[in-house]
């Protein structure tokens, strides 16, 4: 039996009073592309952050194609395969397009991942950065950073993507290039995608199976249609978000 891509088994995580993830528990198939969803507070960046090595759970295991990835410092964790993006892009202004890419290679690296330059070449044309190559990223607009930032996610080939709301705050055309990227990596090099997204459309469009996180724990599983239909969900979400 083929292990899950990615598990988290009983995560705890607690700051002060607050108990930020509670008992989370979950699977993700390999070459699945599943959503993460909950309204805001519910947990969904805690448990990002605790199985790519952000946080330290205080109890709990995660593991990566049964791999035990438990509180490995990020840089092991995206070496081994799991690979995040964040909310805020982090980008070095300074640089072109083309080194942050390879800047981006060189901090995740193993030793049998070569010097990047055809990934590289890759990644120029999957994020249609090619023109802006030798342009410094800080003179990227909004929407090409956004584009950019996922550009530098793939450079190391992962097997696993965690990717913390990569439509929030961009325009519908770099949405709808950012969703291709997607699906062009996991079509093509069968990656698994966890995406937490507040935006339904997307998530429907993108994501067969969702996770709906509530106050810390799991509160639903199944397709973005089948966990609407929840009254749990429902009273969450104040019958809002997954309109």
């Amino acid at each position: 039996m083929t292990a899950p891509a990615l598990e988290a088994i009983a995560l705890n995580k607690r700051f002060g009073g607050l108990q930020a993830a509670d008992n989370v528990t979950l699977a993700v198939q390999p070459g699945e592309i599943r959503g993460l969803i909950g309204p805001n507070g519910a947990g969904k960046t805690t448990l990002v952050n605790l199985v790519t090595g952000v946080y330290q759970a205080d109890s709990g295991t995660v593991k990566l194609a049964g791999q035990d990835l438990t509180n490995l410092p990020m840089h092991e964790i995206a070496r081994r395969g799991l690979v995040r993006s964040f909310q805020v892009t982090r980008l070095f202004g300074s640089l072109t397009v083309r080194e942050n890419l390879h800047t981006a290679f060189l901090a995740r690296r193993s030793p049998d991942s070569g010097d990047g330059a055809a990934r590289l070449e890759q990644m120029l044309d999957l994020t249609s950065l090619r023109p802006l190559a030798d342009t410094a990223a800080k003179k990227l607009s909004g929407g090409q950073r956004a584009l950019l930032q996922m550009g530098c996610g793939f450079m190391v080939p992962g097997s696993c993507y965690v990717l913390d709301e990569p439509f929030s705050g961009i325009n519908p055309v770099i949405k709808d290039a950012i969703i291709e990227m997607i699906l062009t990596v996991n079509r093509t090099a069968g990656a698994t995608f966890l995406i937490v997204s507040h935006e339904m459309a997307i998530v429907r469009r993108l994501c067969p199976t969702v996770t709906v996180m509530m106050e810390g724990r799991v509160a639903a599983h199944g397709s973005l249609e089948e966990v609407a239909r929840l009254p749990e969900v429902i009273a969450g979400y104040l019958g809002k978000a997954l309109e």
